[in-house]
Protein backbone atom coordinates (compact mmCIF):
# COMPACT_ATOMS: atom_id res chain seq x y z
CA UNK A 1 0.00 0.00 0.00
CA UNK A 2 2.92 2.36 0.66
CA UNK A 3 4.03 1.95 -2.95
CA UNK A 4 0.52 2.82 -4.17
CA UNK A 5 0.47 5.94 -2.02
CA UNK A 6 3.60 7.15 -3.77
CA UNK A 7 2.13 6.43 -7.22
CA UNK A 8 -0.86 8.10 -8.80
CA UNK A 9 -3.70 5.66 -8.11
CA UNK A 10 -7.48 5.69 -8.23
CA UNK A 11 -10.07 3.25 -6.96
CA UNK A 12 -13.68 2.24 -7.49
CA UNK A 13 -15.86 0.25 -5.10
CA UNK A 14 -19.14 -1.58 -5.67
CA UNK A 15 -20.91 -2.37 -2.41
CA UNK A 16 -23.62 -4.88 -1.52
CA UNK A 17 -23.75 -6.59 -4.87
CA UNK A 18 -25.90 -9.74 -4.76
CA UNK A 19 -23.17 -12.27 -5.54
CA UNK A 20 -20.94 -14.42 -3.41
CA UNK A 21 -17.39 -13.17 -2.90
CA UNK A 22 -16.02 -16.51 -4.14
CA UNK A 23 -17.56 -16.08 -7.60
CA UNK A 24 -16.23 -12.51 -7.88
CA UNK A 25 -12.71 -13.50 -6.77
CA UNK A 26 -12.40 -16.08 -9.56
CA UNK A 27 -12.80 -13.29 -12.12
CA UNK A 28 -10.69 -10.72 -10.26
CA UNK A 29 -7.71 -13.09 -10.33
CA UNK A 30 -7.70 -12.86 -14.13
CA UNK A 31 -7.02 -9.09 -14.23
CA UNK A 32 -4.82 -8.53 -11.19
CA UNK A 33 -1.39 -6.93 -11.98
CA UNK A 34 -2.23 -6.58 -15.68
CA UNK A 35 -2.40 -3.47 -17.87
CA UNK A 36 -5.92 -2.14 -18.22
CA UNK A 37 -6.12 -2.87 -21.94
CA UNK A 38 -5.17 -6.53 -21.39
CA UNK A 39 -7.61 -6.76 -18.48
CA UNK A 40 -10.47 -5.51 -20.65
CA UNK A 41 -9.68 -8.15 -23.30
CA UNK A 42 -9.51 -10.88 -20.66
CA UNK A 43 -12.90 -9.90 -19.23
CA UNK A 44 -14.48 -9.86 -22.69
CA UNK A 45 -13.54 -13.53 -23.13
CA UNK A 46 -15.12 -14.67 -19.84
CA UNK A 47 -18.75 -15.77 -20.05
CA UNK A 48 -19.78 -15.00 -16.45
CA UNK A 49 -21.96 -12.46 -14.71
CA UNK A 50 -19.06 -11.38 -12.53
CA UNK A 51 -17.01 -10.46 -15.62
CA UNK A 52 -19.56 -7.84 -16.68
CA UNK A 53 -19.76 -6.38 -13.17
CA UNK A 54 -15.99 -6.26 -12.70
CA UNK A 55 -15.64 -4.63 -16.13
CA UNK A 56 -17.92 -1.79 -15.06
CA UNK A 57 -15.99 -1.30 -11.81
CA UNK A 58 -12.71 -1.28 -13.75
CA UNK A 59 -14.06 1.32 -16.19
CA UNK A 60 -15.11 3.50 -13.25
CA UNK A 61 -11.63 3.25 -11.70
CA UNK A 62 -9.99 4.23 -15.02
CA UNK A 63 -12.36 7.19 -15.32
CA UNK A 64 -11.41 8.31 -11.78
CA UNK A 65 -7.72 8.10 -12.71
CA UNK A 66 -8.32 10.18 -15.84
CA UNK A 67 -10.27 12.79 -13.87
CA UNK A 68 -7.87 13.11 -10.95
CA UNK A 69 -4.48 12.64 -12.63
CA UNK A 70 -5.14 12.90 -16.37
CA UNK A 71 -4.00 9.32 -17.02
CA UNK A 72 -5.26 7.34 -20.00
CA UNK A 73 -6.13 3.64 -20.07
CA UNK A 74 -2.79 2.81 -21.73
CA UNK A 75 -0.83 4.31 -18.80
CA UNK A 76 -2.40 2.48 -15.86
CA UNK A 77 -2.61 -1.11 -14.66
CA UNK A 78 -4.73 -3.05 -12.16
CA UNK A 79 -2.77 -2.71 -8.94
CA UNK A 80 -5.37 -4.23 -6.60
CA UNK A 81 -8.53 -6.22 -7.21
CA UNK A 82 -10.34 -7.99 -4.40
CA UNK A 83 -13.82 -8.86 -3.12
CA UNK A 84 -14.96 -8.80 0.51
CA UNK A 85 -18.00 -10.53 1.92
CA UNK A 86 -20.99 -8.30 2.51
CA UNK A 87 -24.19 -8.76 4.44
CA UNK A 88 -26.01 -12.09 4.17
CA UNK A 89 -29.79 -12.33 4.03
CA UNK A 90 -31.07 -15.40 5.88
CA UNK A 91 -34.22 -17.05 4.67
CA UNK A 92 -35.86 -20.43 5.24
CA UNK A 93 -37.40 -23.00 2.95
CA UNK A 94 -39.98 -25.55 4.17
CA UNK A 95 -38.95 -29.19 3.90
CA UNK A 96 -40.45 -32.56 4.70
CA UNK A 97 -41.73 -33.57 8.18
CA UNK A 98 -42.18 -29.99 9.32
CA UNK A 99 -38.51 -29.11 9.03
CA UNK A 100 -36.94 -25.98 7.50
CA UNK A 101 -33.70 -25.40 5.58
CA UNK A 102 -31.73 -22.17 5.81
CA UNK A 103 -31.08 -20.16 2.61
CA UNK A 104 -28.14 -17.73 2.62
CA UNK A 105 -28.41 -14.92 0.09
CA UNK A 106 -24.88 -13.57 0.06
CA UNK A 107 -23.47 -10.25 -1.15
CA UNK A 108 -19.99 -8.83 -1.66
CA UNK A 109 -18.04 -5.59 -1.98
CA UNK A 110 -15.85 -5.42 -5.12
CA UNK A 111 -12.86 -3.07 -5.11
CA UNK A 112 -10.55 -2.29 -8.04
CA UNK A 113 -7.51 0.00 -7.75
CA UNK A 114 -5.57 1.22 -10.80
CA UNK A 115 -2.19 2.89 -10.63
CA UNK A 116 0.24 4.48 -13.04
CA UNK A 117 2.71 2.07 -14.63
CA UNK A 118 6.42 2.53 -13.99
CA UNK A 119 8.98 2.78 -16.78
CA UNK A 120 9.70 -0.97 -16.84
CA UNK A 121 6.02 -1.91 -17.15
CA UNK A 122 5.49 0.70 -19.86
CA UNK A 123 8.43 -0.69 -21.81
CA UNK A 124 7.15 -4.27 -21.57
CA UNK A 125 3.62 -3.24 -22.51
CA UNK A 126 4.82 -1.24 -25.51
CA UNK A 127 7.03 -4.12 -26.69
CA UNK A 128 4.13 -6.57 -26.41
CA UNK A 129 1.79 -4.31 -28.36
CA UNK A 130 4.42 -3.76 -31.04
CA UNK A 131 4.90 -7.52 -31.37
CA UNK A 132 1.17 -8.09 -31.73
CA UNK A 133 0.87 -5.35 -34.36
CA UNK A 134 3.83 -6.78 -36.29
CA UNK A 135 2.24 -10.23 -36.26
CA UNK A 136 -1.05 -8.85 -37.55
CA UNK A 137 0.75 -6.89 -40.26
CA UNK A 138 2.72 -9.94 -41.40
CA UNK A 139 -0.47 -12.03 -41.61
CA UNK A 140 -2.18 -9.35 -43.70
CA UNK A 141 0.81 -9.13 -46.07
CA UNK A 142 0.99 -12.91 -46.42
CA UNK A 143 -2.73 -13.13 -47.22
CA UNK A 144 -2.48 -10.31 -49.80
CA UNK A 145 0.45 -12.06 -51.52
CA UNK A 146 -1.42 -15.34 -51.77
CA UNK A 147 -4.44 -13.81 -53.47
CA UNK A 148 -2.76 -12.88 -56.84
CA UNK A 149 -1.20 -16.34 -57.07
CA UNK A 150 -4.54 -18.06 -56.52
CA UNK A 151 -6.25 -16.08 -59.34
CA UNK A 152 -4.29 -17.57 -62.32
CA UNK A 153 -4.77 -21.04 -60.91
CA UNK A 154 -8.52 -20.52 -60.76
CA UNK A 155 -8.57 -19.13 -64.31
CA UNK A 156 -6.55 -22.08 -65.64
CA UNK A 157 -8.91 -24.50 -63.93
CA UNK A 158 -11.91 -22.71 -65.45
CA UNK A 159 -10.36 -22.84 -68.94
CA UNK A 160 -9.39 -26.49 -68.66
CA UNK A 161 -12.81 -27.56 -67.42
CA UNK A 162 -14.70 -27.19 -70.80
CA UNK A 163 -12.03 -29.15 -72.71
CA UNK A 164 -12.28 -32.03 -70.28
CA UNK A 165 -16.05 -32.00 -70.59
CA UNK A 166 -15.84 -32.18 -74.38
CA UNK A 167 -13.41 -35.09 -74.24
CA UNK A 168 -15.69 -36.99 -71.89
CA UNK A 169 -18.67 -36.44 -74.14
CA UNK A 170 -16.75 -37.75 -77.16
CA UNK A 171 -15.74 -40.87 -75.29
CA UNK A 172 -19.32 -41.50 -74.28
CA UNK A 173 -20.53 -41.15 -77.88
CA UNK A 174 -17.89 -43.59 -79.11
CA UNK A 175 -18.90 -46.08 -76.44
CA UNK A 176 -22.51 -45.87 -77.54
CA UNK A 177 -21.54 -46.47 -81.18
CA UNK A 178 -19.55 -49.57 -80.24
CA UNK A 179 -22.33 -50.99 -78.12
CA UNK A 180 -24.89 -50.81 -80.96
CA UNK A 181 -25.57 -54.33 -82.35
CA UNK A 182 -26.55 -54.99 -86.02
CA UNK A 183 -30.26 -55.44 -86.55
CA UNK A 184 -31.10 -58.95 -87.80
CA UNK A 185 -32.98 -59.04 -91.07
CA UNK A 186 -36.33 -60.85 -91.17
CA UNK A 187 -36.25 -64.14 -93.13
CA UNK A 188 -37.88 -63.97 -96.49
CA UNK A 189 -40.94 -66.18 -96.90
CA UNK A 190 -40.86 -67.97 -100.25
CA UNK A 191 -44.24 -69.15 -101.52
CA UNK A 192 -43.98 -71.92 -104.10
CA UNK A 193 -46.26 -71.45 -107.10
CA UNK A 194 -48.33 -74.50 -108.04
CA UNK A 195 -48.31 -75.60 -111.65
CA UNK A 196 -51.49 -75.40 -113.78
CA UNK A 197 -51.67 -79.20 -114.16
CA UNK A 198 -51.62 -79.82 -110.44
CA UNK A 199 -54.32 -77.23 -110.00
CA UNK A 200 -56.55 -78.84 -112.59
CA UNK A 201 -56.09 -82.28 -110.94
CA UNK A 202 -57.03 -80.93 -107.57
CA UNK A 203 -60.11 -79.25 -109.02
CA UNK A 204 -61.19 -82.50 -110.71
CA UNK A 205 -60.90 -84.47 -107.48
CA UNK A 206 -62.98 -81.94 -105.69
CA UNK A 207 -65.74 -82.14 -108.39
CA UNK A 208 -65.71 -85.97 -108.27
CA UNK A 209 -66.30 -85.96 -104.57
Amino acid sequence: MALLQEQASARAVLRHYRMSATKAREVLELIRNKPVQEAVVALALVNREAAEVVGKVLASAVANAATRFGLSASEVYVALAYADEGSTLKRFRPRARGRATRIRKRSCHITVVVAEMDDEMKRRSAAKQAKQQAGQRSRRVASSRRRPEEAPVAEAAALAAPEEAVEVEAVEVEAVEVEEAPVAEAPEVVVAEESSEEAAAVAGEEEGE
